[in-house]
């Protein structure tokens, strides 16, 4: 996802700490203790909760009554609820970018795989290249922005942005899990459904994409609960 520019010292807390939570450096069930963050990047305790309350809005936090925040622990019962929830609201979404969306975003969807097509999936130590995660966020966050319901790409973006937090904590966030997957042509398909303007179709794809995703996690080799 492209980077943004904090404007106000609660949305750089924000930002830095959502940035450590969805690649792994806040652990799953962590907790957010606010003179430590408030320590840490020279604000009050105020800024801290306000940022902690965007995170928890978005469920990459949860509130603890008297005790704070922590980081969103994991478990597959989790997993399978959000993959659920994701399904239907992305096909949704999806769905009704292609109907809504403009010859904009069309061209910004086909320069996004463009550039995700192009960014190696792994780095020559042969771990997960990050700038191909980004590159993967912003061609599925390209797809459902042509849909003109701000309210239900809100609802998408926070349900992805929860979703990676196991795609990053899982041993399934190692290069080519699944040997028979060929993920790169999964996007090209996805793409083309939706150049083509076929909802049903793009809509089908988007789902198995995200359960096989999902499967792949499941089957990961460190279980999912022992991680949270």
């Amino acid at each position: 996802m492209a980077s943004r520019i904090p404007t106000t010292r609660s949305e750089l807390v924000y930002e830095k700490v959502r940035g450590e939570i969805l690649h792994g450096t806040l652990p799953p069930g962590s907790r957010l203790r606010f003179v430590e963050l408030a320590n840490r990047f020279t604000v009050s305790q105020s800024v801290v909760r306000e940022a902690l309350v965007r995170l928890a809005e978005q469920g990459l936090a949860v509130a603890l009554p008297q005790q704070g925040f922590r980081v969103r622990a994991l478990s597959l019962a989790d997993l399978h609820e959000l993959t659920e929830a994701r399904v239907e609201i992305e096909a949704l979404v999806v769905r009704r970018a292609i109907a809504q969306g403009d010859l904009p975003w069309e061209s910004s969807v086909i320069a996004a795989h463009h550039t995700l097509a192009r960014t190696p999936r792994t780095t020559q130590a042969g771990k997960i290249n990050e700038e191909w995660v980004d590159a993967h966020e912003a061609f599925h966050a390209a797809t459902l922005r042509g849909c003109r319901n701000g309210m239900l790409l809100s609802v998408a973006t926070s349900l992805r942005e929860a979703a990676s937090l196991y795609r990053w904590w899982s041993g399934a966030a190692a290069p080519d899990p699944d040997p028979d997957r060929d993920i790169a042509l999964e996007h090209r398909q996805i793409l083309d459904a939706v150049i083509a303007r076929d909802e049903v179709t793009a809509m089908c794809l988007i789902a198995q994409h995200i359960q096989r995703t999902t499967d792949e996690l499941s089957a990961a080799a460190v279980p999912l609960e022992a991680r949270g």
